[in-house]
């Protein structure tokens, strides 16, 4: 699959400290492989969006829209039912701007904080207002559209410091661990069905360095492992859950209902009926 790379890829000029885009398709994208080269704003007008990250998955529709930091993610895109159409307005911007704004007004932040690559914000009457201006922009001309750009920038951030503090902002300024990034990928994803191509590349890796690094970690292999993790997962659902076999072992990654009861009960030595009656 082709790996595309935002704002590069978008006939835009990158020597801008922000960057805004009205992005629109009428096609479902599964699982494209996405290199933000800038963190992003993507104000979610119509369709669906699902974004998995070294660290988590977020899923949403256009109640919602995300802030997510440069790097490599996989991203799911499905147009709206009603009127077969997907679009996002995306804002990019640069982490040198991001710590001239926490400079300019003297923020503090928690670098403590867990790192989160993506995170959702819902809208509410401000947001709705603040988006009918960022599409009203391209009124203006190109000098007059950048300076006012980075203006509203500047704003957006400010409301989001006011409505929710500002430890979002600790992800854009935290220092970058190559091990927990990788760490964070596996632990993360052990439960979403994901080749070991989608997963080195969301570690920045090579398919075999990849491998090379988790058996390292972890001193066993990834398919091994991922099996282990999801079986155990399995159980939980069996023993706390109450659901039946039949409901799970898809989302447990087997193709078939014989094939997960086999490697069940291969694991824990019975079937999953008997390890719920159990």
């Amino acid at each position: 699959m082709e790996i595309i790379s935002l704002p590069d890829n978008l006939n835009l000029d990158t020597e801008k400290s922000v960057l805004i885009h009205d992005y629109q398709t009428g096609s479902n994208i599964n699982k494209g492989m996405i290199n933000l080269t800038r963190n992003t704003f993507s104000f979610l007008l119509d369709g669906h969006k699902e974004v998995i990250t070294d660290s988590e998955t977020i899923s949403i529709h256009n109640t919602e829209f995300l802030l997510m930091k440069s790097g490599h993610c996989l991203m799911t895109e499905q147009i709206s039912p009603s009127n077969r159409n997907y679009r996002s307005i995306l804002l990019f911007f640069s982490d040198d701007l991001v710590k001239e704004l926490i400079q300019k007004h003297s923020l503090q932040l928690d670098k403590t904080l867990s790192v989160k690559t993506v995170q959702s914000f819902p809208y509410d009457d401000f947001i709705n207002l603040y988006l009918q201006s960022l599409q009203q922009l391209h009124l203006l001309k190109p000098d007059q559209r950048q300076q006012l750009l980075e203006i509203k920038f500047e704003e957006i951030i400010l409301y989001l410091i006011q409505r929710s503090g500002s430890g979002f902002l600790s992800t854009f300024v935290s220092e970058h661990n190559r091990e927990d990034e990788f760490i964070r990928v596996v632990e993360s994803n052990m439960l979403n069905k994901l080749t070991l191509k989608e997963l080195a590349f969301l570690a920045n890796m090579s398919v075999s360095t990849f491998k090379r690094e988790f058996e390292k970690q972890y001193q066993e292999s990834p398919i091994k492992w991922f099996q282990n993790k999801r079986l155990e997962h399995s159980a939980h659902l069996l023993k706390n859950k109450n659901v039946r076999p039949s409901d799970i072992y898809l989302d447990i990654g087997y193709e078939n209902l014989s094939n997960f009861i086999h490697a069940f009960k291969s694991k824990f030595g019975i079937t999953p009926k008997q390890y719920q009656s159990s």
